[in-house]
């Protein structure tokens, strides 16, 4: 006689609910940040937008090396609202050590600033960020900002329009805002994609 099958949480039925919407192949970078609060917003924000994983450089080694200890890290657990617990999160040591990974795996970086520091410089909604398959999107450090290693290493610097009198946001809303124009870009440009093969399909059958 065949065992009962086990009723799926309601945690596990959302997770299974919404993984069509999650944005593959697209990474938030986090340089070097100094606050676990602004690290754990970022991490719920990357949750809660559907971006694939978050990478962190932390050169002081703040955080456990591994995803699984990161999950059961309390401040991180409390800041990100648990979304640690849901959202792939992996650790560098180094700015060079993430970029040598992202460049192995074919990823393109892009960087954020409000101000003007690459090779080329855009208003966020100006930019297409379907252009490339597998993107990093990278957030500086509270203080210092992109560093300029990670500011050489990437195709476009991309800045939010401001105008008030204040020209900086924090790093938790800076991440919130771009990730959303970002992600809403690239998951328009799915659907697209997969009613244009849809429709394919069916003219060929």
């Amino acid at each position: 006689m065949e065992e009962p099958k086990k009723e799926k949480s309601s945690a596990r039925l959302r997770a299974d609910d919404i993984i069509s919407y999650r944005c593959k192949n697209l990474i938030a970078v986090i340089e070097d940040p100094h606050d676990i609060k602004n690290i754990g917003t970022v991490i719920r924000n990357v949750n809660a937008l559907g971006v694939e994983k978050a990478y962190i450089v932390d050169p002081r080694r703040s955080l456990p090396g591994d995803w699984q200890e990161m999950r059961e890290t309390r401040s991180l657990s409390k800041t990100s609202v648990s979304a640690i617990k849901w959202s792939f999160v992996k650790r560098f040591d180094s700015t060079e050590e993430c970029l040598v990974h992202l460049a192995s795996n074919r990823f393109v970086s892009i960087v954020t600033s409000p101000h003007v520091k690459g090779k080329e410089n855009v208003i966020l909604h100006d930019a297409d960020y379907t252009e490339h398959y597998k993107l990093a999107v990278w957030f500086g450090n509270e203080h210092r900002g992109i560093s300029d290693l990670a500011v050489e290493h990437s195709e476009l610097c991309v800045s939010i329009p401001m105008f008030g009198m204040i020209e900086s946001l924090n790093l938790g809303t800076t991440s919130g805002i771009v990730l959303y124009e970002v992600t809403k870009q690239r998951r328009e440009y799915a659907r697209k994609y997969r009613k244009r093969n849809n429709r394919v399909k069916v003219e060929d059958a």
